[in-house]
Protein backbone atom coordinates (compact mmCIF):
# COMPACT_ATOMS: atom_id res chain seq x y z
CA UNK A 1 0.00 0.00 0.00
CA UNK A 2 2.82 2.39 0.90
CA UNK A 3 4.65 1.52 -2.32
CA UNK A 4 1.48 2.13 -4.32
CA UNK A 5 0.92 5.45 -2.56
CA UNK A 6 4.50 6.53 -3.25
CA UNK A 7 4.20 5.56 -6.91
CA UNK A 8 0.99 7.58 -7.35
CA UNK A 9 2.48 10.62 -5.63
CA UNK A 10 5.57 10.43 -7.82
CA UNK A 11 3.32 10.17 -10.86
CA UNK A 12 1.37 13.26 -9.75
CA UNK A 13 4.67 15.13 -9.23
CA UNK A 14 5.76 14.12 -12.74
CA UNK A 15 2.52 15.49 -14.20
CA UNK A 16 3.13 18.79 -12.40
CA UNK A 17 6.72 18.99 -13.69
CA UNK A 18 5.62 18.24 -17.25
CA UNK A 19 2.92 20.91 -17.04
CA UNK A 20 5.41 23.49 -15.75
CA UNK A 21 7.89 22.55 -18.47
CA UNK A 22 5.16 22.99 -21.09
CA UNK A 23 4.25 26.39 -19.70
CA UNK A 24 7.87 27.54 -19.60
CA UNK A 25 8.93 26.13 -22.96
CA UNK A 26 7.99 29.30 -24.94
CA UNK A 27 10.10 31.37 -22.52
CA UNK A 28 13.09 29.05 -22.91
CA UNK A 29 12.68 29.12 -26.68
CA UNK A 30 12.53 32.89 -26.74
CA UNK A 31 15.61 33.16 -24.48
CA UNK A 32 17.47 30.76 -26.74
CA UNK A 33 16.50 32.82 -29.77
CA UNK A 34 17.67 36.03 -28.11
CA UNK A 35 20.92 34.42 -27.04
CA UNK A 36 21.64 33.32 -30.60
CA UNK A 37 21.49 36.80 -32.05
CA UNK A 38 24.71 37.84 -33.79
CA UNK A 39 25.82 41.38 -34.64
CA UNK A 40 25.38 42.28 -38.29
CA UNK A 41 22.73 43.38 -40.74
CA UNK A 42 19.23 42.41 -39.74
CA UNK A 43 15.58 43.38 -39.98
CA UNK A 44 13.45 43.40 -36.82
CA UNK A 45 9.76 44.04 -36.46
CA UNK A 46 6.51 42.99 -34.89
CA UNK A 47 3.41 41.47 -36.47
CA UNK A 48 -0.05 42.31 -35.08
CA UNK A 49 -3.65 41.64 -36.03
CA UNK A 50 -6.42 44.26 -36.49
CA UNK A 51 -7.11 44.20 -32.73
CA UNK A 52 -3.49 44.98 -31.91
CA UNK A 53 -2.86 41.44 -30.66
CA UNK A 54 0.49 39.82 -31.54
CA UNK A 55 0.53 37.36 -34.42
CA UNK A 56 2.90 34.50 -33.68
CA UNK A 57 4.19 31.70 -35.90
CA UNK A 58 3.93 33.89 -38.99
CA UNK A 59 6.48 33.03 -41.70
CA UNK A 60 8.76 36.01 -42.30
CA UNK A 61 11.00 35.84 -45.38
CA UNK A 62 13.54 38.34 -46.70
CA UNK A 63 13.65 38.25 -50.50
CA UNK A 64 16.54 39.80 -52.44
CA UNK A 65 17.22 40.38 -56.11
CA UNK A 66 15.50 38.10 -58.60
CA UNK A 67 13.11 36.93 -55.88
CA UNK A 68 15.75 34.83 -54.08
CA UNK A 69 15.15 34.29 -50.32
CA UNK A 70 18.14 35.44 -48.26
CA UNK A 71 16.80 34.81 -44.73
CA UNK A 72 13.68 33.54 -43.02
CA UNK A 73 12.26 33.16 -39.53
CA UNK A 74 8.94 33.01 -37.67
CA UNK A 75 7.36 35.55 -35.35
CA UNK A 76 7.54 34.87 -31.60
CA UNK A 77 4.78 34.79 -29.04
CA UNK A 78 4.78 38.58 -28.74
CA UNK A 79 4.68 38.94 -32.52
CA UNK A 80 8.32 40.04 -32.80
CA UNK A 81 10.77 38.69 -35.35
CA UNK A 82 14.41 39.17 -36.30
CA UNK A 83 15.84 38.36 -39.72
CA UNK A 84 19.60 37.80 -39.62
CA UNK A 85 20.86 38.79 -43.05
CA UNK A 86 24.12 37.67 -44.66
CA UNK A 87 26.83 40.29 -45.18
CA UNK A 88 26.45 41.58 -48.74
CA UNK A 89 25.39 44.66 -50.69
CA UNK A 90 21.62 44.98 -50.98
CA UNK A 91 20.13 47.03 -53.81
CA UNK A 92 16.63 45.63 -53.19
CA UNK A 93 14.99 43.74 -50.33
CA UNK A 94 11.39 42.80 -49.64
CA UNK A 95 10.06 41.30 -46.39
CA UNK A 96 7.21 38.86 -47.04
CA UNK A 97 4.91 37.78 -44.19
CA UNK A 98 2.53 34.85 -44.49
CA UNK A 99 0.25 33.08 -42.06
CA UNK A 100 -2.91 30.98 -42.40
CA UNK A 101 -6.14 33.00 -41.99
CA UNK A 102 -4.37 36.28 -42.82
CA UNK A 103 -3.78 38.23 -46.01
CA UNK A 104 -0.09 38.00 -46.92
CA UNK A 105 1.93 41.22 -46.99
CA UNK A 106 5.07 42.41 -48.76
CA UNK A 107 7.04 45.25 -47.19
CA UNK A 108 9.76 46.72 -49.45
CA UNK A 109 12.78 48.11 -47.61
CA UNK A 110 13.41 51.75 -48.56
CA UNK A 111 16.80 52.97 -49.85
CA UNK A 112 17.76 54.64 -46.54
CA UNK A 113 17.22 51.37 -44.67
CA UNK A 114 19.13 49.47 -47.37
CA UNK A 115 22.10 51.78 -46.79
CA UNK A 116 22.05 50.92 -43.10
CA UNK A 117 21.93 47.20 -43.89
CA UNK A 118 24.89 47.57 -46.23
CA UNK A 119 26.72 49.19 -43.30
CA UNK A 120 26.09 46.00 -41.26
CA UNK A 121 23.45 47.73 -39.11
CA UNK A 122 20.04 46.46 -38.02
CA UNK A 123 16.80 48.01 -39.20
CA UNK A 124 13.56 48.02 -37.24
CA UNK A 125 10.27 48.20 -39.12
CA UNK A 126 7.07 49.77 -37.74
CA UNK A 127 4.42 47.39 -36.44
CA UNK A 128 3.06 45.33 -39.33
CA UNK A 129 -0.68 44.71 -39.26
CA UNK A 130 -2.07 41.68 -41.06
CA UNK A 131 -5.68 41.72 -42.22
CA UNK A 132 -7.88 38.74 -41.48
CA UNK A 133 -8.97 36.47 -44.32
CA UNK A 134 -12.23 34.49 -44.23
CA UNK A 135 -11.35 30.99 -45.40
CA UNK A 136 -13.28 27.70 -45.55
CA UNK A 137 -11.47 26.85 -42.30
CA UNK A 138 -13.24 29.82 -40.71
CA UNK A 139 -16.61 28.27 -41.43
CA UNK A 140 -15.52 24.83 -40.26
CA UNK A 141 -14.36 26.20 -36.91
CA UNK A 142 -17.44 28.41 -36.50
CA UNK A 143 -20.01 25.77 -37.45
CA UNK A 144 -18.25 23.14 -35.34
CA UNK A 145 -18.49 25.37 -32.28
CA UNK A 146 -22.15 26.19 -32.99
CA UNK A 147 -22.80 22.44 -33.23
CA UNK A 148 -21.11 21.92 -29.85
CA UNK A 149 -23.27 24.60 -28.25
CA UNK A 150 -26.47 23.15 -29.74
CA UNK A 151 -25.63 19.63 -28.59
CA UNK A 152 -24.95 20.89 -25.06
CA UNK A 153 -28.04 23.13 -24.95
CA UNK A 154 -30.37 20.42 -26.32
CA UNK A 155 -28.71 17.74 -24.15
CA UNK A 156 -28.30 15.46 -27.16
CA UNK A 157 -24.77 14.52 -26.06
CA UNK A 158 -22.83 14.78 -22.84
CA UNK A 159 -21.05 18.14 -22.84
CA UNK A 160 -17.62 16.46 -22.82
CA UNK A 161 -18.52 14.28 -25.80
CA UNK A 162 -19.89 17.32 -27.62
CA UNK A 163 -16.70 19.31 -26.99
CA UNK A 164 -14.51 16.41 -28.14
CA UNK A 165 -16.62 16.10 -31.29
CA UNK A 166 -16.03 19.78 -32.04
CA UNK A 167 -12.27 19.38 -31.61
CA UNK A 168 -12.28 16.24 -33.78
CA UNK A 169 -14.04 18.13 -36.57
CA UNK A 170 -11.58 21.01 -36.38
CA UNK A 171 -8.48 18.79 -36.33
CA UNK A 172 -9.93 16.53 -39.02
CA UNK A 173 -10.50 19.53 -41.28
CA UNK A 174 -6.97 20.76 -40.58
CA UNK A 175 -5.12 17.51 -41.27
CA UNK A 176 -7.35 15.71 -43.78
CA UNK A 177 -9.10 18.63 -45.43
CA UNK A 178 -5.96 20.77 -45.33
CA UNK A 179 -4.14 18.20 -47.46
CA UNK A 180 -6.81 18.66 -50.14
CA UNK A 181 -7.41 22.39 -49.80
CA UNK A 182 -4.89 24.46 -47.77
CA UNK A 183 -7.63 26.97 -46.92
CA UNK A 184 -9.33 24.29 -44.79
CA UNK A 185 -6.34 24.23 -42.44
CA UNK A 186 -7.11 25.75 -39.02
CA UNK A 187 -4.19 24.75 -36.76
CA UNK A 188 -1.96 21.79 -36.01
CA UNK A 189 -2.13 19.69 -32.86
CA UNK A 190 0.74 21.47 -31.11
CA UNK A 191 -0.95 24.81 -31.73
CA UNK A 192 -4.24 23.42 -30.42
CA UNK A 193 -2.52 22.33 -27.19
CA UNK A 194 -1.05 25.80 -26.75
CA UNK A 195 -4.57 27.15 -26.19
CA UNK A 196 -5.12 24.82 -23.20
CA UNK A 197 -4.83 26.78 -19.95
CA UNK A 198 -3.03 24.36 -17.64
CA UNK A 199 -3.45 26.75 -14.71
CA UNK A 200 -7.17 25.99 -14.86
CA UNK A 201 -6.65 22.24 -15.29
CA UNK A 202 -4.34 21.89 -12.29
CA UNK A 203 -6.43 24.21 -10.12
CA UNK A 204 -9.60 22.20 -10.77
CA UNK A 205 -7.81 18.87 -10.30
CA UNK A 206 -6.20 19.93 -7.03
CA UNK A 207 -9.45 21.26 -5.59
CA UNK A 208 -11.25 18.04 -6.54
CA UNK A 209 -8.79 16.02 -4.47
CA UNK A 210 -9.02 18.44 -1.54
CA UNK A 211 -12.82 18.41 -1.50
CA UNK A 212 -12.94 14.62 -1.84
CA UNK A 213 -11.00 14.31 1.40
CA UNK A 214 -13.17 16.87 3.24
CA UNK A 215 -16.37 15.24 1.98
CA UNK A 216 -15.57 11.95 3.72
CA UNK A 217 -15.68 13.58 7.15
CA UNK A 218 -19.45 14.28 7.05
CA UNK A 219 -19.05 18.02 7.70
CA UNK A 220 -21.69 19.02 5.14
CA UNK A 221 -24.29 16.62 6.52
CA UNK A 222 -23.58 17.97 9.98
CA UNK A 223 -24.06 21.54 8.79
CA UNK A 224 -27.39 20.65 7.19
CA UNK A 225 -28.67 19.07 10.41
CA UNK A 226 -27.52 22.07 12.45
CA UNK A 227 -29.45 24.26 10.04
CA UNK A 228 -32.64 22.43 10.95
CA UNK A 229 -31.87 22.79 14.65
CA UNK A 230 -31.32 26.53 14.32
CA UNK A 231 -34.53 27.03 12.35
CA UNK A 232 -36.63 25.39 15.12
CA UNK A 233 -39.03 24.06 12.51
CA UNK A 234 -39.57 27.37 10.70
CA UNK A 235 -39.18 26.39 7.07
CA UNK A 236 -38.51 29.88 5.72
CA UNK A 237 -35.65 30.24 8.22
CA UNK A 238 -34.35 26.76 7.38
CA UNK A 239 -34.22 27.65 3.68
CA UNK A 240 -32.48 30.94 4.45
CA UNK A 241 -29.83 29.14 6.51
CA UNK A 242 -29.33 26.43 3.88
CA UNK A 243 -28.92 29.07 1.16
CA UNK A 244 -26.36 30.90 3.31
CA UNK A 245 -24.38 27.69 3.92
CA UNK A 246 -24.52 26.84 0.22
CA UNK A 247 -23.31 30.33 -0.73
CA UNK A 248 -20.36 30.29 1.65
CA UNK A 249 -19.41 26.73 0.69
CA UNK A 250 -19.61 27.61 -3.01
CA UNK A 251 -17.24 30.53 -2.48
CA UNK A 252 -14.69 28.46 -0.54
CA UNK A 253 -14.96 25.22 -2.50
CA UNK A 254 -16.81 25.43 -5.82
CA UNK A 255 -20.48 25.43 -6.66
CA UNK A 256 -20.54 22.04 -8.42
CA UNK A 257 -18.93 20.23 -5.47
CA UNK A 258 -21.14 22.10 -3.01
CA UNK A 259 -24.32 20.91 -4.72
CA UNK A 260 -23.00 17.36 -4.91
CA UNK A 261 -22.67 17.44 -1.13
CA UNK A 262 -25.81 19.42 -0.26
CA UNK A 263 -28.33 17.69 -2.53
CA UNK A 264 -28.66 14.28 -0.80
CA UNK A 265 -29.02 15.68 2.72
CA UNK A 266 -31.43 18.41 1.51
CA UNK A 267 -33.67 15.78 -0.08
CA UNK A 268 -33.67 13.85 3.17
CA UNK A 269 -34.55 16.94 5.21
CA UNK A 270 -37.37 17.85 2.82
CA UNK A 271 -38.90 14.37 2.91
CA UNK A 272 -38.63 14.27 6.70
CA UNK A 273 -40.49 17.60 6.86
CA UNK A 274 -43.13 16.37 4.40
CA UNK A 275 -42.37 18.91 1.66
CA UNK A 276 -41.34 18.77 -2.00
CA UNK A 277 -37.49 18.59 -2.15
CA UNK A 278 -37.47 20.97 -5.12
CA UNK A 279 -38.50 23.78 -2.75
CA UNK A 280 -35.10 23.37 -1.08
CA UNK A 281 -32.97 22.26 -4.01
CA UNK A 282 -33.78 25.02 -6.50
CA UNK A 283 -33.08 27.84 -3.98
CA UNK A 284 -29.78 26.13 -3.09
CA UNK A 285 -28.79 25.92 -6.77
CA UNK A 286 -29.50 29.62 -7.26
CA UNK A 287 -27.54 30.51 -4.10
CA UNK A 288 -24.57 28.37 -5.16
CA UNK A 289 -24.24 30.10 -8.53
CA UNK A 290 -24.45 33.56 -6.96
CA UNK A 291 -22.30 32.84 -3.89
CA UNK A 292 -19.50 31.33 -5.94
CA UNK A 293 -18.88 34.67 -7.69
CA UNK A 294 -17.14 36.02 -4.57
CA UNK A 295 -13.90 34.10 -5.07
CA UNK A 296 -11.57 32.88 -7.78
CA UNK A 297 -12.33 29.21 -7.05
CA UNK A 298 -16.08 29.57 -6.51
CA UNK A 299 -17.28 29.00 -10.07
CA UNK A 300 -15.70 27.46 -13.18
CA UNK A 301 -16.29 30.75 -15.01
CA UNK A 302 -14.27 32.66 -12.39
CA UNK A 303 -11.43 30.15 -12.71
CA UNK A 304 -11.37 30.76 -16.46
CA UNK A 305 -11.56 34.55 -16.09
CA UNK A 306 -8.98 34.72 -13.31
CA UNK A 307 -6.42 32.63 -15.16
CA UNK A 308 -6.85 34.49 -18.46
CA UNK A 309 -6.91 38.01 -16.98
CA UNK A 310 -4.34 37.42 -14.24
CA UNK A 311 -6.84 38.16 -11.46
CA UNK A 312 -6.10 36.71 -8.03
CA UNK A 313 -8.20 35.41 -5.16
CA UNK A 314 -8.30 38.82 -3.48
CA UNK A 315 -9.36 40.61 -6.67
CA UNK A 316 -12.68 38.77 -6.79
CA UNK A 317 -13.09 38.83 -3.01
CA UNK A 318 -12.66 42.59 -2.69
CA UNK A 319 -14.39 43.77 -5.83
CA UNK A 320 -17.40 41.43 -5.97
CA UNK A 321 -18.27 40.28 -2.43
CA UNK A 322 -20.40 43.32 -1.45
CA UNK A 323 -22.42 43.02 -4.66
CA UNK A 324 -22.77 39.27 -4.16
CA UNK A 325 -24.05 39.75 -0.60
CA UNK A 326 -26.60 42.28 -1.79
CA UNK A 327 -27.68 39.94 -4.61
CA UNK A 328 -28.01 37.04 -2.16
CA UNK A 329 -30.21 39.17 0.08
CA UNK A 330 -32.46 40.03 -2.86
CA UNK A 331 -32.47 36.37 -3.94
CA UNK A 332 -33.43 35.16 -0.46
CA UNK A 333 -36.33 37.62 -0.23
CA UNK A 334 -37.54 36.52 -3.67
CA UNK A 335 -37.33 32.82 -2.75
CA UNK A 336 -39.19 33.23 0.55
CA UNK A 337 -41.98 35.12 -1.24
CA UNK A 338 -42.03 32.70 -4.18
CA UNK A 339 -42.34 29.57 -2.02
CA UNK A 340 -44.26 31.07 0.90
CA UNK A 341 -47.27 28.79 0.38
CA UNK A 342 -45.14 25.65 0.14
CA UNK A 343 -43.22 26.56 3.26
CA UNK A 344 -46.37 27.41 5.18
CA UNK A 345 -47.98 24.09 4.25
CA UNK A 346 -44.97 21.98 5.28
CA UNK A 347 -44.98 20.46 8.73
CA UNK A 348 -42.05 21.97 10.58
CA UNK A 349 -42.20 19.77 13.71
CA UNK A 350 -40.81 16.24 13.65
CA UNK A 351 -41.44 13.23 15.79
CA UNK A 352 -38.64 12.14 18.10
CA UNK A 353 -37.89 9.13 15.91
CA UNK A 354 -37.59 11.19 12.73
CA UNK A 355 -35.50 13.82 14.48
CA UNK A 356 -33.16 11.11 15.74
CA UNK A 357 -32.88 9.65 12.24
CA UNK A 358 -31.99 13.07 10.81
CA UNK A 359 -29.47 13.62 13.59
CA UNK A 360 -27.81 10.26 12.93
CA UNK A 361 -27.40 10.96 9.21
CA UNK A 362 -26.07 14.46 9.96
CA UNK A 363 -23.16 13.63 12.23
CA UNK A 364 -19.42 14.06 11.64
CA UNK A 365 -18.14 10.57 10.94
CA UNK A 366 -14.37 11.17 11.02
CA UNK A 367 -13.50 14.00 13.43
CA UNK A 368 -9.75 13.27 13.46
CA UNK A 369 -9.56 13.46 9.69
CA UNK A 370 -11.67 16.63 9.74
CA UNK A 371 -9.21 18.35 12.08
CA UNK A 372 -6.27 17.56 9.82
CA UNK A 373 -8.16 18.48 6.67
CA UNK A 374 -9.33 21.71 8.31
CA UNK A 375 -5.76 22.75 9.10
CA UNK A 376 -4.63 22.13 5.52
CA UNK A 377 -7.65 23.86 4.00
CA UNK A 378 -7.18 26.84 6.29
CA UNK A 379 -3.55 27.07 5.18
CA UNK A 380 -4.70 26.90 1.55
CA UNK A 381 -7.08 29.82 2.10
CA UNK A 382 -4.20 31.85 3.55
CA UNK A 383 -2.12 31.08 0.45
CA UNK A 384 -5.03 31.94 -1.84
CA UNK A 385 -5.35 35.34 -0.14
CA UNK A 386 -1.63 36.13 0.23
CA UNK A 387 -0.24 34.28 -2.80
CA UNK A 388 -0.38 37.32 -5.08
CA UNK A 389 2.28 39.02 -2.96
CA UNK A 390 4.91 36.41 -3.91
CA UNK A 391 3.50 35.40 -7.31
CA UNK A 392 2.07 32.07 -6.16
CA UNK A 393 -0.58 31.13 -8.70
CA UNK A 394 -3.79 29.47 -7.37
CA UNK A 395 -3.08 26.28 -9.32
CA UNK A 396 0.10 25.70 -7.30
CA UNK A 397 -1.77 26.33 -4.05
CA UNK A 398 -4.40 23.76 -5.03
CA UNK A 399 -1.77 21.15 -5.93
CA UNK A 400 0.15 21.80 -2.69
CA UNK A 401 -3.06 21.36 -0.71
CA UNK A 402 -3.97 18.18 -2.59
CA UNK A 403 -0.56 16.61 -1.98
CA UNK A 404 -0.65 17.68 1.69
CA UNK A 405 -4.06 16.01 2.06
CA UNK A 406 -2.72 12.81 0.51
CA UNK A 407 0.39 12.77 2.69
CA UNK A 408 -0.96 13.85 6.09
CA UNK A 409 -4.64 12.93 6.12
CA UNK A 410 -3.71 9.65 4.40
CA UNK A 411 -6.96 8.66 2.70
CA UNK A 412 -7.17 5.78 0.26
CA UNK A 413 -5.21 7.32 -2.60
CA UNK A 414 -6.72 5.11 -5.28
CA UNK A 415 -10.19 6.22 -4.20
CA UNK A 416 -9.13 9.87 -4.09
CA UNK A 417 -7.88 9.76 -7.66
CA UNK A 418 -11.05 7.98 -8.72
CA UNK A 419 -13.21 10.80 -7.35
CA UNK A 420 -11.37 13.32 -9.55
CA UNK A 421 -13.84 14.17 -12.26
CA UNK A 422 -11.61 13.45 -15.23
CA UNK A 423 -14.62 13.96 -17.50
CA UNK A 424 -14.78 17.60 -16.47
CA UNK A 425 -11.04 18.06 -16.96
CA UNK A 426 -11.26 16.59 -20.47
CA UNK A 427 -14.22 18.91 -21.14
CA UNK A 428 -12.10 21.93 -20.20
CA UNK A 429 -9.21 20.77 -22.39
CA UNK A 430 -11.49 20.18 -25.40
CA UNK A 431 -13.28 23.48 -24.78
CA UNK A 432 -10.01 25.42 -24.72
CA UNK A 433 -9.08 23.87 -28.07
CA UNK A 434 -12.49 24.60 -29.61
CA UNK A 435 -12.38 28.24 -28.50
CA UNK A 436 -8.76 28.42 -29.65
CA UNK A 437 -9.92 27.45 -33.13
CA UNK A 438 -12.30 30.43 -33.11
CA UNK A 439 -9.42 32.70 -32.13
CA UNK A 440 -7.22 31.19 -34.80
CA UNK A 441 -9.65 31.85 -37.66
CA UNK A 442 -10.61 35.34 -36.44
CA UNK A 443 -14.23 34.96 -35.28
CA UNK A 444 -13.38 36.27 -31.81
CA UNK A 445 -11.90 39.39 -33.40
CA UNK A 446 -15.05 39.96 -35.43
CA UNK A 447 -17.21 39.70 -32.30
CA UNK A 448 -14.92 42.02 -30.34
CA UNK A 449 -14.94 44.62 -33.11
CA UNK A 450 -18.74 44.45 -33.38
CA UNK A 451 -19.22 45.00 -29.63
CA UNK A 452 -16.64 47.78 -29.66
CA UNK A 453 -18.50 49.55 -32.45
CA UNK A 454 -21.81 49.03 -30.63
CA UNK A 455 -20.73 50.59 -27.34
CA UNK A 456 -18.69 53.31 -29.01
CA UNK A 457 -16.09 53.56 -26.24
CA UNK A 458 -18.70 54.25 -23.52
CA UNK A 459 -17.72 52.34 -20.36
CA UNK A 460 -21.23 52.22 -18.82
CA UNK A 461 -22.71 50.97 -22.08
CA UNK A 462 -19.98 48.34 -22.32
CA UNK A 463 -20.67 47.11 -18.77
CA UNK A 464 -24.41 46.89 -19.44
CA UNK A 465 -23.93 45.07 -22.76
CA UNK A 466 -21.49 42.58 -21.24
CA UNK A 467 -23.49 41.84 -18.10
CA UNK A 468 -26.85 41.42 -19.75
CA UNK A 469 -25.68 39.64 -22.88
CA UNK A 470 -23.76 37.21 -20.66
CA UNK A 471 -26.77 36.76 -18.39
CA UNK A 472 -29.21 36.07 -21.23
CA UNK A 473 -26.93 33.95 -23.39
CA UNK A 474 -25.70 31.85 -20.46
CA UNK A 475 -29.25 30.62 -20.12
CA UNK A 476 -29.26 29.47 -23.73
CA UNK A 477 -25.86 27.81 -23.64
CA UNK A 478 -23.79 26.58 -20.72
CA UNK A 479 -22.05 29.53 -19.06
CA UNK A 480 -18.64 27.82 -19.16
CA UNK A 481 -18.21 27.71 -22.96
CA UNK A 482 -19.80 31.14 -23.21
CA UNK A 483 -17.33 32.65 -20.74
CA UNK A 484 -14.40 30.93 -22.45
CA UNK A 485 -15.49 32.36 -25.80
CA UNK A 486 -15.78 35.89 -24.42
CA UNK A 487 -12.35 36.06 -22.74
CA UNK A 488 -10.43 37.44 -25.77
CA UNK A 489 -13.35 39.77 -26.51
CA UNK A 490 -13.21 41.27 -23.02
CA UNK A 491 -9.42 41.54 -23.28
CA UNK A 492 -9.81 43.66 -26.42
CA UNK A 493 -12.53 45.85 -24.88
CA UNK A 494 -10.44 46.31 -21.72
CA UNK A 495 -7.61 47.72 -23.85
CA UNK A 496 -9.76 49.95 -26.06
CA UNK A 497 -12.62 51.30 -23.90
CA UNK A 498 -11.56 54.34 -21.81
CA UNK A 499 -11.76 53.59 -18.08
CA UNK A 500 -11.86 49.81 -18.54
CA UNK A 501 -8.26 49.44 -17.37
CA UNK A 502 -9.67 49.05 -13.83
CA UNK A 503 -10.68 45.51 -14.80
CA UNK A 504 -14.40 46.17 -14.44
CA UNK A 505 -15.25 44.33 -17.66
CA UNK A 506 -13.79 41.08 -16.31
CA UNK A 507 -16.06 41.38 -13.28
CA UNK A 508 -18.99 42.24 -15.54
CA UNK A 509 -18.42 38.98 -17.42
CA UNK A 510 -18.16 37.10 -14.12
CA UNK A 511 -21.41 38.53 -12.77
CA UNK A 512 -23.33 38.07 -16.01
CA UNK A 513 -22.16 34.54 -16.78
CA UNK A 514 -22.53 33.14 -13.25
CA UNK A 515 -25.84 34.80 -12.40
CA UNK A 516 -27.14 34.14 -15.91
CA UNK A 517 -26.50 30.45 -15.34
CA UNK A 518 -29.47 30.55 -12.96
CA UNK A 519 -31.98 31.42 -15.66
CA UNK A 520 -32.43 27.91 -17.10
CA UNK A 521 -31.73 24.31 -16.14
CA UNK A 522 -28.92 24.04 -18.69
CA UNK A 523 -27.32 27.38 -17.83
CA UNK A 524 -24.70 26.11 -15.37
CA UNK A 525 -23.12 22.86 -14.28
CA UNK A 526 -24.53 22.85 -10.69
CA UNK A 527 -28.04 22.98 -12.16
CA UNK A 528 -27.54 19.80 -14.18
CA UNK A 529 -25.62 18.01 -11.41
CA UNK A 530 -28.38 18.66 -8.88
CA UNK A 531 -31.10 17.73 -11.36
CA UNK A 532 -29.40 14.40 -12.01
CA UNK A 533 -29.14 13.49 -8.31
CA UNK A 534 -32.69 14.63 -7.65
CA UNK A 535 -34.08 12.61 -10.55
CA UNK A 536 -32.32 9.46 -9.32
CA UNK A 537 -34.04 10.04 -5.99
CA UNK A 538 -37.42 10.20 -7.76
CA UNK A 539 -37.88 13.97 -7.92
CA UNK A 540 -37.39 15.33 -11.44
CA UNK A 541 -36.57 19.00 -11.97
CA UNK A 542 -38.06 19.86 -15.36
CA UNK A 543 -36.83 22.67 -17.59
CA UNK A 544 -40.09 24.58 -17.03
CA UNK A 545 -40.01 24.08 -13.24
CA UNK A 546 -36.60 25.62 -13.07
CA UNK A 547 -37.36 28.40 -15.57
CA UNK A 548 -40.34 29.64 -13.53
CA UNK A 549 -38.09 30.28 -10.54
CA UNK A 550 -34.66 30.73 -12.10
CA UNK A 551 -35.43 33.36 -14.73
CA UNK A 552 -37.07 35.95 -12.43
CA UNK A 553 -34.39 35.22 -9.81
CA UNK A 554 -31.76 35.96 -12.46
CA UNK A 555 -33.39 39.30 -13.30
CA UNK A 556 -33.40 40.28 -9.61
CA UNK A 557 -29.78 39.31 -8.94
CA UNK A 558 -28.37 40.70 -12.19
CA UNK A 559 -30.02 44.07 -11.57
CA UNK A 560 -28.45 44.22 -8.10
CA UNK A 561 -25.09 43.00 -9.41
CA UNK A 562 -25.10 45.60 -12.20
CA UNK A 563 -25.88 48.39 -9.75
CA UNK A 564 -22.95 47.28 -7.59
CA UNK A 565 -20.54 47.27 -10.55
CA UNK A 566 -21.58 50.81 -11.48
CA UNK A 567 -21.13 51.94 -7.86
CA UNK A 568 -17.79 50.16 -7.36
CA UNK A 569 -16.17 51.22 -10.63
Amino acid sequence: MQRSRFAILMGLALVIIVGMAWALSPVWAQEAAVGSEQPGPGVAGRVIDPLGEPVHDADVIAVGREGQPVAETTSQGDGSFLLDLPLQDYDTLVVEIERPHYVSREIPIDPAALAELNSAQAVRLPAIELERRITPGFWVATLSFVLVLLLIALEKLHKTTAALLGVALVLGASFVGGAINPDLFIFDFERALSYVDFDVIFLVMGMMIVIAVIEETGIFQWLAYQSYRLSRGRIWLLVTILMAITSVASALLDNVTTMLLMTPISIQIALTLGMNPLALLIPEILASNVGGISTLIGTPTNILIGSYAGLGFNDFLINLTPGVLASLLGLTIFIVLRYRKSYAAAGGQLSDAMRQRLKESGRITQPAKLRKAGVIFGFMLVLFVTGDAFHLVPAVTAILGAVAMLLWVSPNIEEMLHVVDWTTLVFFIALFMAVGALQEVGLIGIIATAIGNLVGGNLVATILVLVWSAALLSGVIDNIPFAATMLPVVAYLTRTVPGAESGVLWYALSVGAAMGGNSTLIGASPNLVTAGISERAGYRITYLDFLKVGFPATIVTVIIGTIWLLIRF
